[in-house]
Parts: C-alpha cells; sequence; structure tokens
C-alpha cells in the first residue's frame, strides 16, 4: 500500500476546513496530521471532529497554534504544507514558506479551479482586497436591491467556524434567536444581524457542499458575502471586489486580494471622498494596469447614529471598532473613531483598562492606540470586553461595529451605535444587477 504523504494545513478557522473538506478529506493520498491556528485568539488546542474528518481519520485532526509549526513538520515528518488563510501580505506568506521549506517540507497554495463549488443557482459574490474595505455595507446595499426586485435569494457567508464544528457544520440565521442558538460569537454577530434584520436568510458554517446544496433547494439566486481578503467557496458568475483607497497599494501587495482584484467582474472603489486624489490616481492606476476590462464603480462608506441620542460635546468616550479590521486588518481606527470626532467627544485612549485577554491584544497589535477591537469569540472574552468597557473612565462608548453590544453586554454607561452604509457615486450598480438578472433570467 501506497504510503500516505503527511500534511499540515495552515488556518485560521475559515478556509483552511474549506480546503480540507474539498481537497484532502476523502483523498488516500494524503494525511492531514494537523491544522495550525493564527489571527484568532485561543482558537487553537481543539479538534476538528471525526464526524467531520471522515472515515480516514477515526480519531479527528488536532488544531496547534501556528508557532508550533516548525517543530510540528520535523516531529510528525510532515513533506508539505499548506497555505490556507487570507488578508496577509506577501512577505509574510513567503515567511511562512521559508519556516516550511527550512524545516523540509514543501509549501502550497490551492487555487480557485481546487477549491470553488460550482452552484446549479445562480451567484453573486462580493469580495474585498483587504478585510474593513467597505465590503459587507456593499453587500448590504446588493441585497437591498435584490429585495426591491423581488428576488428569491439567500445570503452565503464565508465561514467563522470558532465554536462547536459540529453544531456549526450547516447553519442557518433567519431571526435573532437563531444567533443565541448557535451561541454565535461576536464577530459572527457583526455579520449576521444586519441581515436578519433586512430579512434575508443567511446560511454560514463548516460543510459548504452541505451548505450549497440546502440554499439551492429553497432559493433562486445566491449572494456569496466574503470574508477577509479571501476568495469565494462558490464559483462566481458575478464577482464584485472592494478596494480601499486609504490602503492604497495593498490591492496589489496582500494575498489573495490581489487575486481578487485581477479576477474582479467589478471592482468597487469606496470611501471615496475620505481618500486624497493621490490615492485614487494611484488606485485607479492599478486598475488599468491589472484589470483595465473590469466595470468600476464608486462608493462612500457613510455613517449615522442608530438611534436619536442628545451627545454632549467635550464629553470623554471610548471607540469599540470592528475587530478583525483593526486587528488583523491593519487599520489603526474606523468609522467610530471619525465619528466620535466629529460629534466634539474627547477619545480616551483605552490601553490602560484592559483586562484580560485585551491585554495580550494590545502588545500584538501595537497600532491599536486609540480604540478598543471588538473581540468576543468565546464567553471569558466577551467577558474581558465587557470589563474593559467598565473600566473605562469616560462619559460614552461609542460603537462602530454592525451588532447591538447591548445585545451580549449589559453596562452601566450608555452605548451610542453608529451603522454605515454603501452609498453609490457612479450610479451604475443597479444597471450592472438588472443587466445581471436578465441574462441568468431572475428578472
Amino acid at each position: 500500500m501506497k504510503e500516505r504523504k503527511k500534511v499540515i494545513i495552515m488556518g485560521a478557522g475559515g478556509r483552511d476546513f474549506h480546503n480540507f473538506n474539498i481537497y484532502f478529506k476523502n483523498n488516500p493520498d494524503f494525511e492531514v496530521v494537523a491544522f495550525t491556528q493564527t489571527q484568532i485568539p485561543e482558537i487553537e488546542g481543539r479538534i476538528y471532529p471525526k464526524e467531520l474528518a471522515g472515515d480516514l481519520y477515526p480519531e479527528g485532526i488536532p488544531l496547534y497554534s501556528e508557532k508550533e509549526l516548525f517543530k510540528l513538520i520535523k516531529e510528525k515528518e510532515v513533506s508539505l504544507v499548506v497555505f490556507s488563510y487570507s488578508d496577509v501580505d506577501y512577505r509574510y506568506v513567503m515567511e511562512r514558506a521559508e519556516t516550511a521549506i527550512s524545516a523540509g517540507a514543501s509549501f502550497m497554495l490551492l487555487g480557485p479551479k481546487e477549491t470553488m463549488l460550482e452552484s446549479k443557482k445562480p451567484v453573486i459574490a462580493i469580495c474585498a482586497v483587504r478585510t474593513g474595505a467597505g465590503k459587507s455595507p456593499l453587500t448590504r446595499k446588493i441585497c437591498e436591491i435584490l429585495r426591491k426586485k423581488n428576488i428569491n435569494f439567500c445570503v452565503v457567508r464565508h465561514p467563522m467556524a470558532y465554536g462547536d464544528f459540529k453544531r456549526q457544520k450547516i447553519q442557518k440565521f433567519q431571526k435573532m434567536e437563531d444567533l443565541d442558538y448557535y451561541e454565535a460569537t461576536i464577530e459572527e454577530r457583526e455579520e449576521y444581524e444586519p441581515h436578519i434584520k433586512m430579512g434575508n436568510t443567511v446560511f454560514a458554517g463548516v460543510d459548504y457542499e452541505g451548505i450549497l446544496k440546502k440554499a439551492e433547494e429553497e432559493f433562486s439566486l445566491i449572494v456569496w458575502d466574503g470574508g477577509n481578503n479571501d476568495f469565494p467557496f462558490f464559483k462566481p458568475n458575478l464577482l464584485f471586489v472592494v478596494c480601499d483607497p486609504l490602503r492604497v497599494g495593498d490591492e496589489i501587495n496582500y494575498h489573495p486580494g490581489s487575486a481578487l482584484f485581477q479576477m474582479a467582474d467589478v471592482l468597487c472603489i469606496s470611501k471615496v471622498s475620505s481618500a486624497k486624489k493621490e490615492q485614487l490616481k494611484i488606485l485607479k492606476d492599478n486598475i488599468k494596469k491589472y484589470n483595465k476590462n473590469a466595470k468600476l464603480i464608486l462608493g462612500d462608506l457613510v455613517p449615522k447614529l442608530k438611534e436619536e441620542i442628545e451627545i454632549k460635546r467635550g464629553k470623554k468616550a471610548v471607540v469599540v471598532e470592528d475587530g478583525p479590521t483593526t486587528t488583523h486588518g491593519g487599520m489603526a481606527y474606523g468609522i467610530g473613531y471619525l465619528y466620535a470626532q466629529k460629534l466634539g467627544l474627547k477619545i480616551v485612549e483605552p490601553r490602560k483598562y484592559a483586562y484580560g485577554i485585551y491585554k495580550k491584544i494590545y502588545k500584538e497589535y501595537p497600532h491599536l492606540k486609540y480604540i478598543i477591537p471588538a473581540i468576543g469569540y468565546r464567553e471569558n472574552q466577551i467577558y474581558d470586553l465587557k470589563r474593559t468597557l467598565e473600566r473605562a473612565e469616560v462619559d460614552y462608548i461609542i460603537s462602530a461595529t454592525p451588532i447591538n453590544l447591548n445585545r451580549v453586554i449589559k453596562i452601566d454607561k450608555p452605548i451610542i451605535h453608529i451603522e454605515y452604509y454603501f452609498q453609490e457615486k457612479t450610479k451604475k450598480l443597479e444597471k450592472i444587477l438588472d443587466a445581471f438578472l436578465k441574462s441568468s433570467n431572475l428578472s
């Protein structure tokens, strides 16, 4: 019998499991001996269960910290390392490649042909060159247009598999209670809650072949709601990719967003009014160089208070921003910080109030000087966020996460929620969607 090649899959609780399921799960030529994990606090130390791993893995597959990669390659006699996560620059990827090679293994990136599932129904995918570029607001705008046209669609969200893998195999969200049922993390709630409020059905989980079958049974059109700057798990018939002019250059320097930048049918430049002319020029020049045939739309992310509330200028505040955008996404602040400035509030640096996991986060991400990232993958982390906010000596908490923090955290300080919307400047989006729906026999 031919000896199976031993493999480690490097990941962050999403693309890694999909790559395993599609490429390695039932492949007798390979034996995946470990997943390594990064980006997500305290995610390692678990098991990808036998119920999901399949007959070739009766004991399941252990998850380790990525810091152990070199040692694991040596100890487990690994011959292939598969890099399976996103939103990292080219140097970062090659540093991991060199680690694998120095330990004796080969290094691999799996692409769309090997990992994209083909749907029987039309698929619109919305992705981005970096996390925090404005993908979610554009996704919600597209869903708003589709609802107005009475299109029978669902949203399938890129995975955030941080909890019980078996319970998360195939998830369906239609009402707020579903968030509690599946014990959704803060990051998951940020993505699902706005869709639920709009009346959209959202699928997510671990088994995307199973998810695709469920979606196809009930809906005529699938909207892929991407995560980080990863490419879709389903082959899109229309691919939107959002570019961030405030991080100009990242569209050609980050993996795999650079590939998406070149693959896109429609490129969307967000945050146009916040960008400098020089930034927009560089981005447009890169579009001409790398994807001149893509349609181009321009837009802004417009903030708005969720509730009417009197805010007194000059009062002290801390700002809570989207977690992934400001941690591994690299942004020092977001719309919440800018809007707090607009409101005339005195923004307090929150680092001195850090509690629990937040002390580690501020050490790991020293660029986070002015904001608190919304981290809440486990109950202890939600508690640490709650304690950090309670310890803050301020009058207001400004929250620019897409969820209502009051649903998961109860404190005695007012939490002021800011929503933000995609506002198009070019007036092309609906025409692009109309042409696609007509060609798909859905109009």
